[in-house]
């Protein structure tokens, strides 16, 4: 709490553990039980690929779920569920559009009429963005939405943190040194907003060999591991360097893999 509150946050600009901030309520066709916010410090770690496999995982569980692409600037969840074209809409609001194996996704390509065409928007205009994702779509009964977050800790992430009812957030991170620090910014950015992390998954972070079978783990280890100490958070996955699972992506067929790479993460947000 900061000093000499007068316990009207209305007129305060600290972000204090006693802030009180009202979430926006959602679409009021929709009943979302969990969101889950994939966050990094820094970008290229892998949220997309994060959050696009835990939402197919939960598919396969039998779980309603539903990806809210956060990342306006740079969205890439279309592309990996090779989704093209404008969603629908009708009285109630924006509908969702809805992947082979039923996963409910909204993202800025899904509404521009050139998905190639750059977002040059300033922070507030993707900001409500974000915001209208969340009051405007009608998502319907949902057990897991995921949000894929854009890096770091501005404008988005904020609104997010801020604005959506999170239950937890899952961090992404490569095994390189700077784990720490972009362990640390996600980390801090939570607790500051009394929000849950659930755990770090490590991407990238070996590649097994086609011929002899064994692991290498081309971009070092144990900074991850020493990241986790230091938080006292859970590694809940380690996803390996695998070409085919790019691949895929590449090609729009996320759904198709078959690994069971995040499985253990999935064991954990359905635990909490």
């Amino acid at each position: 709490m900061a000093e000499n509150c007068n316990h009207d946050c209305s007129s305060c600009k600290e972000n204090c553990s006693s802030r009180k901030i009202e979430k926006e309520p959602c679409n009021k066709h929709s009943n979302i039980k969990h969101v889950i916010g994939v966050v990094s410090g820094k970008g290229g770690v892998g949220k997309s690929l994060v959050t696009s496999l835990l939402a197919v995982e939960m598919r396969r569980r039998g779980y309603t779920a539903a990806i809210l692409d956060a990342d306006v600037t740079g969205p890439s969840i279309p592309k990996a569920f090779g989704l093209h074209g404008l969603c629908d809409g009708d009285e109630n609001g924006i509908l969702p559009f809805i992947t082979k194996s039923g996963t409910r996704i909204i993202s800025v390509n899904l509404l521009l009429e050139n998905e190639k065409a750059p977002v040059v928007w300033r922070g507030p205009i993707i900001s409500g963005t974000v915001k209208q994702f969340w009051t405007d779509v009608v998502w319907g009964d949902v057990d897991y939405m995921f949000i894929d977050m854009p890096p770091g800790t501005g404008d988005v992430p904020l609104t997010v943190f801020q604005s959506l009812p999170l239950t937890g957030i899952v961090i992404v991170t490569s095994p390189q040194e700077l784990v720490s620090l972009i362990v640390s910014k996600a980390v801090n950015m939570a607790s500051m907003m009394n929000i849950p992390v659930y755990g770090i998954v490590e991407n990238f972070s070996y590649f097994k060999c086609p011929d002899c079978g064994k692991e290498h783990k081309i971009f070092g280890s144990g900074a991850t591991e020493a990241a986790a100490l230091e938080f006292d958070l859970p590694i809940l996955s380690r996803i390996p360097i695998d070409p085919s699972l790019a691949e895929l992506c590449d090609n729009g067929k996320i759904e198709d893999y078959e690994g069971d790479v995040l499985s253990s993460a999935a064991d954990y947000i359905e635990s909490v």
